[in-house]
Protein backbone atom coordinates (compact mmCIF):
# COMPACT_ATOMS: atom_id res chain seq x y z
CA UNK A 1 0.00 0.00 0.00
CA UNK A 2 1.26 3.35 -0.62
CA UNK A 3 2.15 5.58 1.94
CA UNK A 4 0.01 8.43 2.35
CA UNK A 5 1.87 11.88 3.27
CA UNK A 6 2.03 13.62 6.93
CA UNK A 7 2.02 17.12 7.11
CA UNK A 8 3.52 19.03 10.08
CA UNK A 9 1.21 21.68 11.13
CA UNK A 10 1.61 22.70 15.07
CA UNK A 11 -0.14 24.63 17.16
CA UNK A 12 -0.72 26.61 19.97
CA UNK A 13 -1.64 25.53 23.55
CA UNK A 14 -2.09 27.48 26.30
CA UNK A 15 1.05 29.70 25.05
CA UNK A 16 3.32 26.40 24.17
CA UNK A 17 3.69 25.12 20.68
CA UNK A 18 2.54 21.21 20.29
CA UNK A 19 4.14 19.35 17.41
CA UNK A 20 1.58 18.06 14.93
CA UNK A 21 1.20 15.58 12.26
CA UNK A 22 -2.09 16.08 9.91
CA UNK A 23 -2.61 13.03 7.41
CA UNK A 24 -5.42 13.79 4.42
CA UNK A 25 -6.84 10.96 2.56
CA UNK A 26 -6.79 10.94 -1.25
CA UNK A 27 -9.30 13.03 -3.29
CA UNK A 28 -10.93 16.53 -2.30
CA UNK A 29 -11.94 17.78 1.15
CA UNK A 30 -13.59 18.81 3.89
CA UNK A 31 -12.71 15.77 5.09
CA UNK A 32 -14.16 13.87 8.44
CA UNK A 33 -11.38 13.93 10.91
CA UNK A 34 -9.79 12.72 14.35
CA UNK A 35 -7.66 13.63 16.89
CA UNK A 36 -5.47 10.91 18.01
CA UNK A 37 -4.23 11.33 21.81
CA UNK A 38 -1.60 9.01 22.89
CA UNK A 39 -0.83 7.45 26.30
CA UNK A 40 1.60 8.07 29.49
CA UNK A 41 4.92 9.07 27.60
CA UNK A 42 4.44 8.28 24.39
CA UNK A 43 5.22 9.94 21.28
CA UNK A 44 4.18 10.39 17.57
CA UNK A 45 6.89 8.29 16.84
CA UNK A 46 5.33 5.24 18.80
CA UNK A 47 3.13 3.20 16.21
CA UNK A 48 0.60 6.06 15.30
CA UNK A 49 1.58 5.95 11.72
CA UNK A 50 -0.25 2.67 11.90
CA UNK A 51 -3.79 4.50 12.76
CA UNK A 52 -2.93 7.59 10.45
CA UNK A 53 -2.34 5.42 7.61
CA UNK A 54 -5.62 3.22 8.24
CA UNK A 55 -7.59 5.88 8.78
CA UNK A 56 -6.55 8.28 6.42
CA UNK A 57 -6.91 5.64 3.53
CA UNK A 58 -10.44 4.78 4.59
CA UNK A 59 -11.40 8.42 4.13
CA UNK A 60 -10.92 9.94 7.97
CA UNK A 61 -8.11 12.19 8.38
CA UNK A 62 -5.71 12.59 11.14
CA UNK A 63 -4.07 15.07 13.39
CA UNK A 64 -1.58 13.13 15.83
CA UNK A 65 0.65 15.21 18.21
CA UNK A 66 2.92 15.48 21.27
CA UNK A 67 1.53 16.98 24.68
CA UNK A 68 3.49 19.46 25.61
CA UNK A 69 6.84 18.90 27.87
CA UNK A 70 7.21 15.65 25.79
CA UNK A 71 9.00 14.53 22.20
CA UNK A 72 9.05 17.23 19.51
CA UNK A 73 6.54 19.67 21.31
CA UNK A 74 8.08 22.66 23.40
CA UNK A 75 7.62 23.03 27.15
CA UNK A 76 9.87 22.82 30.42
CA UNK A 77 10.52 21.51 32.26
CA UNK A 78 10.63 18.12 29.91
CA UNK A 79 8.37 14.85 30.75
CA UNK A 80 6.14 17.09 33.24
CA UNK A 81 2.86 15.16 32.56
CA UNK A 82 -0.40 16.51 33.78
CA UNK A 83 -3.84 15.40 32.87
CA UNK A 84 -5.03 18.96 32.86
CA UNK A 85 -2.91 20.42 30.36
CA UNK A 86 -3.30 17.42 28.22
CA UNK A 87 -6.53 18.14 28.22
CA UNK A 88 -5.99 21.41 27.25
CA UNK A 89 -4.11 19.90 23.99
CA UNK A 90 -7.08 17.96 23.04
CA UNK A 91 -9.13 20.47 23.51
CA UNK A 92 -6.48 22.87 21.04
CA UNK A 93 -6.00 20.13 18.72
CA UNK A 94 -9.73 20.21 17.94
CA UNK A 95 -9.56 24.13 16.78
CA UNK A 96 -6.72 23.51 15.04
CA UNK A 97 -8.31 21.31 12.94
CA UNK A 98 -11.79 22.82 12.65
CA UNK A 99 -9.58 25.69 11.02
CA UNK A 100 -8.43 23.80 8.17
CA UNK A 101 -9.56 24.25 4.85
CA UNK A 102 -9.59 20.42 4.02
CA UNK A 103 -11.38 19.69 7.56
CA UNK A 104 -14.78 19.43 7.75
CA UNK A 105 -15.64 21.37 11.09
CA UNK A 106 -19.29 19.70 11.64
CA UNK A 107 -17.26 15.82 11.20
CA UNK A 108 -14.75 15.85 14.21
CA UNK A 109 -13.81 13.23 16.00
CA UNK A 110 -11.73 11.83 18.89
CA UNK A 111 -9.41 8.65 19.31
CA UNK A 112 -7.40 8.11 22.42
CA UNK A 113 -5.67 4.97 23.63
CA UNK A 114 -4.48 3.79 27.21
CA UNK A 115 -4.30 7.34 29.09
CA UNK A 116 -4.88 9.10 25.97
CA UNK A 117 -8.58 7.63 26.19
CA UNK A 118 -8.85 9.10 29.99
CA UNK A 119 -8.44 12.75 28.19
CA UNK A 120 -10.65 12.13 24.91
CA UNK A 121 -13.66 10.75 27.76
CA UNK A 122 -12.85 13.89 29.55
CA UNK A 123 -13.00 16.44 26.70
CA UNK A 124 -15.41 14.74 24.54
CA UNK A 125 -17.67 15.25 27.64
CA UNK A 126 -16.92 19.51 27.63
CA UNK A 127 -18.39 19.64 24.05
CA UNK A 128 -20.89 19.10 22.13
CA UNK A 129 -19.40 19.49 18.18
CA UNK A 130 -18.22 16.06 18.41
CA UNK A 131 -19.24 13.59 16.35
CA UNK A 132 -17.86 10.22 17.46
CA UNK A 133 -15.19 8.66 19.92
CA UNK A 134 -13.02 5.85 19.86
CA UNK A 135 -10.75 4.65 23.13
CA UNK A 136 -9.16 1.30 23.42
CA UNK A 137 -7.09 -0.40 25.96
CA UNK A 138 -8.64 2.73 27.65
CA UNK A 139 -7.15 3.71 31.17
CA UNK A 140 -10.04 5.80 32.23
CA UNK A 141 -10.15 5.71 36.23
CA UNK A 142 -6.62 6.56 37.75
CA UNK A 143 -7.78 4.79 41.58
CA UNK A 144 -7.99 1.47 39.83
CA UNK A 145 -4.72 1.86 38.19
CA UNK A 146 -2.82 2.59 41.01
CA UNK A 147 -4.74 -0.64 42.65
CA UNK A 148 -3.28 -3.01 39.76
CA UNK A 149 0.18 -1.92 41.33
CA UNK A 150 -0.52 -3.16 45.03
CA UNK A 151 0.22 -1.63 47.96
CA UNK A 152 3.56 -1.37 47.74
CA UNK A 153 3.78 0.05 44.46
CA UNK A 154 2.64 3.20 45.03
CA UNK A 155 4.24 3.42 48.34
CA UNK A 156 7.85 3.58 46.87
CA UNK A 157 7.41 6.49 45.01
CA UNK A 158 6.09 8.75 48.07
CA UNK A 159 9.56 9.97 49.22
CA UNK A 160 10.15 11.09 45.13
CA UNK A 161 6.87 12.76 44.94
CA UNK A 162 7.42 14.93 48.10
CA UNK A 163 11.62 15.54 47.16
CA UNK A 164 9.76 16.70 43.52
CA UNK A 165 7.24 18.99 45.06
CA UNK A 166 9.59 20.54 47.28
CA UNK A 167 11.81 21.53 44.49
CA UNK A 168 8.97 22.73 42.79
CA UNK A 169 7.96 25.33 45.58
CA UNK A 170 11.68 26.05 45.84
CA UNK A 171 12.33 26.70 42.00
CA UNK A 172 14.65 23.39 41.73
CA UNK A 173 15.09 21.14 38.61
CA UNK A 174 12.56 18.52 38.72
CA UNK A 175 12.54 14.94 40.83
CA UNK A 176 12.39 12.19 37.79
CA UNK A 177 10.74 9.02 38.19
CA UNK A 178 10.78 6.45 35.58
CA UNK A 179 7.03 5.94 34.02
CA UNK A 180 7.46 2.09 33.47
CA UNK A 181 10.35 -0.84 35.10
CA UNK A 182 10.43 -4.42 35.58
CA UNK A 183 7.70 -5.95 38.05
CA UNK A 184 8.82 -5.24 41.96
CA UNK A 185 11.01 -2.60 40.49
CA UNK A 186 10.76 1.42 40.99
CA UNK A 187 8.99 3.07 38.73
CA UNK A 188 5.22 4.47 38.02
CA UNK A 189 4.18 1.24 36.00
CA UNK A 190 5.59 -1.91 36.90
CA UNK A 191 2.69 -4.39 36.33
CA UNK A 192 4.05 -7.82 34.95
CA UNK A 193 5.03 -7.73 31.00
CA UNK A 194 4.63 -3.93 31.07
CA UNK A 195 8.30 -3.36 30.55
CA UNK A 196 8.84 -5.18 27.95
CA UNK A 197 5.50 -3.94 26.58
CA UNK A 198 5.67 -0.12 26.38
CA UNK A 199 9.11 -1.39 24.25
CA UNK A 200 7.41 -2.84 21.80
CA UNK A 201 5.74 0.20 21.06
CA UNK A 202 9.07 1.96 20.41
CA UNK A 203 10.35 1.43 16.50
CA UNK A 204 14.09 0.97 16.06
CA UNK A 205 14.41 4.48 14.82
CA UNK A 206 12.20 6.34 18.38
CA UNK A 207 13.69 7.52 21.67
CA UNK A 208 11.52 6.60 24.31
CA UNK A 209 12.17 9.00 27.27
CA UNK A 210 10.74 6.71 30.15
CA UNK A 211 10.80 9.32 32.79
CA UNK A 212 8.10 11.65 34.39
CA UNK A 213 8.46 14.91 36.91
CA UNK A 214 7.39 12.72 39.99
CA UNK A 215 4.25 15.36 41.29
CA UNK A 216 2.76 14.20 38.05
CA UNK A 217 2.09 10.75 39.14
CA UNK A 218 -0.05 12.19 41.50
CA UNK A 219 -2.61 13.68 39.28
CA UNK A 220 -2.72 10.47 37.71
CA UNK A 221 -3.12 8.26 40.36
CA UNK A 222 -6.17 10.79 41.53
CA UNK A 223 -7.81 11.08 38.08
CA UNK A 224 -11.14 9.52 36.75
CA UNK A 225 -12.70 9.83 33.76
CA UNK A 226 -15.75 7.74 35.09
CA UNK A 227 -18.08 10.16 36.31
CA UNK A 228 -17.52 12.88 32.89
CA UNK A 229 -18.81 9.35 30.81
CA UNK A 230 -22.23 10.25 31.75
CA UNK A 231 -21.93 14.01 29.67
CA UNK A 232 -20.62 12.58 26.53
CA UNK A 233 -23.44 12.85 24.19
CA UNK A 234 -21.69 11.82 21.36
CA UNK A 235 -21.49 7.91 20.22
CA UNK A 236 -18.52 6.76 21.85
CA UNK A 237 -16.91 2.87 21.37
CA UNK A 238 -14.93 1.82 24.04
CA UNK A 239 -12.26 -1.59 23.08
CA UNK A 240 -11.40 -3.76 26.07
CA UNK A 241 -8.96 -5.43 26.57
CA UNK A 242 -10.18 -8.54 28.73
CA UNK A 243 -7.05 -9.17 29.84
CA UNK A 244 -6.18 -5.81 30.84
CA UNK A 245 -2.98 -5.65 32.94
CA UNK A 246 -2.55 -2.20 34.00
CA UNK A 247 -6.41 -1.66 35.66
CA UNK A 248 -9.38 -4.03 35.87
CA UNK A 249 -11.12 -3.93 32.20
CA UNK A 250 -14.58 -3.51 34.26
CA UNK A 251 -13.99 0.33 34.53
CA UNK A 252 -14.01 0.57 30.84
CA UNK A 253 -16.91 -1.56 30.29
CA UNK A 254 -18.53 1.17 33.36
CA UNK A 255 -17.33 4.04 30.67
CA UNK A 256 -19.55 2.13 27.85
CA UNK A 257 -22.23 1.78 30.18
CA UNK A 258 -22.78 5.31 31.54
CA UNK A 259 -22.12 7.05 28.22
CA UNK A 260 -25.63 7.28 26.87
CA UNK A 261 -24.62 6.26 23.57
CA UNK A 262 -21.53 4.13 24.65
CA UNK A 263 -20.35 0.83 22.83
CA UNK A 264 -18.07 -1.79 24.53
CA UNK A 265 -16.06 -4.08 22.32
CA UNK A 266 -14.14 -6.46 23.91
CA UNK A 267 -10.79 -8.37 22.50
CA UNK A 268 -9.14 -11.00 24.01
CA UNK A 269 -5.92 -8.97 24.79
CA UNK A 270 -3.55 -7.42 27.34
CA UNK A 271 -2.55 -3.96 26.97
CA UNK A 272 0.04 -3.93 24.53
CA UNK A 273 -1.19 -6.88 22.08
CA UNK A 274 -4.10 -4.56 21.08
CA UNK A 275 -1.16 -2.44 18.96
CA UNK A 276 0.18 -5.44 17.00
CA UNK A 277 -0.95 -8.08 14.47
CA UNK A 278 -2.92 -10.00 14.31
CA UNK A 279 -5.10 -7.88 16.78
CA UNK A 280 -4.97 -4.00 15.45
CA UNK A 281 -5.98 -5.56 12.36
CA UNK A 282 -9.42 -6.56 13.62
CA UNK A 283 -9.57 -3.59 16.15
CA UNK A 284 -8.59 -1.17 13.49
CA UNK A 285 -11.68 -2.50 11.19
CA UNK A 286 -13.81 -2.08 13.87
CA UNK A 287 -12.95 1.30 14.77
CA UNK A 288 -13.07 2.33 11.18
CA UNK A 289 -16.35 1.08 10.84
CA UNK A 290 -17.58 2.68 13.56
CA UNK A 291 -16.02 6.05 12.44
CA UNK A 292 -16.86 5.61 8.92
CA UNK A 293 -20.63 5.12 9.95
CA UNK A 294 -20.64 8.52 12.95
CA UNK A 295 -18.79 10.48 10.59
CA UNK A 296 -20.68 10.02 7.50
CA UNK A 297 -17.76 8.85 5.63
CA UNK A 298 -19.42 8.59 1.77
CA UNK A 299 -22.31 9.61 2.75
Amino acid sequence: MQTIPTERIDFQSGGTRCAAWLTLPDGPGPHPAVVLAHGLGATHDMMLAVYEQHFAAAGIATLAFDYRHTGASDGQPRQRISLRAQGGDVHAALARLRTHPAIDSTRLGLWGTSLGAMNVVRAAAQRADIAAAVVQCPIVHGPGAARSLGILGPLRLVPAVVEDTLRTLIRRGRRYIPIVGPSGGFAMVTADGAEAGWNSTVPADAVFDNRIAAGGAVSIVTTSALRHAARVRAPLLVCVCDRENLMDPRYGELVAQRAPNGIARHYDSDHFAIYHPPLVDLVLADQTAFLKEHLHVGA
